[in-house]
C-alpha cells in the first residue's frame, strides 16, 4: 500500500490558517467535501462525532482525524501544514501543526484502518515530520510523505 494511492499533490494544504481545533477541521471539511461529493458539514460532523470518543492528536505535532463515511466510494485524503500549531488535545500535550485527513467509504471498515496504519508507518519514519515541516511548497510537502525510503 503506498500512501500516493490514497492523497494526491492538489490534496495538499500549505499554511493553513486556524486557530483551533474546530476551525482546522471546518476548512478541511470544506476542502474534502469538493473530492468526496459530500456535503462539508455532514464530513465535519462525523468527524466531530469521531473527536467525541477520543482526540485524534497522535502526539509529535501531529493529529489524524478521520471517519468512515456513507456516500464515498474510496478513500479521500488531505494533509494540511498550519500557519501556527494549534490545541488539538493530544495524547502528548502539545500543539498541533500537520493535519492529515481521512475519509474511508462506511462499508469497508478494513481499509480504514489499513490506510490509518499506513500513514502513521510513514510518521514514524526519522526525519519525515522535519522534512514536512522544513517544505517550501505543496510539492515539498507531498514528497515527504509519498516517497518511498
Amino acid at each position: 500500500m503506498k500512501l500516493a494511492d490514497y492523497i494526491k499533490p492538489e490534496n495538499v494544504i500549505l499554511n493553513l490558517d486556524v486557530s483551533s481545533k474546530t476551525q482546522a477541521l471546518q476548512a478541511m471539511s470544506a476542502s474534502a467535501s469538493k473530492l468526496a461529493a459530500i456535503p462539508a458539514d455532514t464530513i465535519l460532523s462525523a468527524l466531530l462525532k469521531r473527536e467525541k470518543l477520543g482526540s485524534t492528536g497522535v502526539g509529535q505535532g501531529v493529529a489524524l482525524p478521520h471517519t468512515r463515511i456513507a456516500g464515498t466510494s474510496r478513500p479521500v485524503a488531505l494533509v494540511a501544514r498550519l500557519t501556527q500549531p494549534i490545541d488539538f488535545e493530544s495524547i502528548d500535550g502539545k500543539p498541533v501543526d500537520i493535519v492529515f485527513l481521512l475519509l474511508t467509504p462506511d462499508e469497508e471498515p478494513n481499509k480504514h484502518l489499513n490506510v490509518l496504519a499506513c500513514f502513521s508507518r510513514k510518521l514514524r519514519s526519522p526525519g519525515v515530520l522535519d522534512q514536512m515541516r522544513a517544505a517550501k511548497d505543496a510539492t515539498s510537502l507531498y514528497s515527504c510523505f509519498t516517497e518511498e525510503l
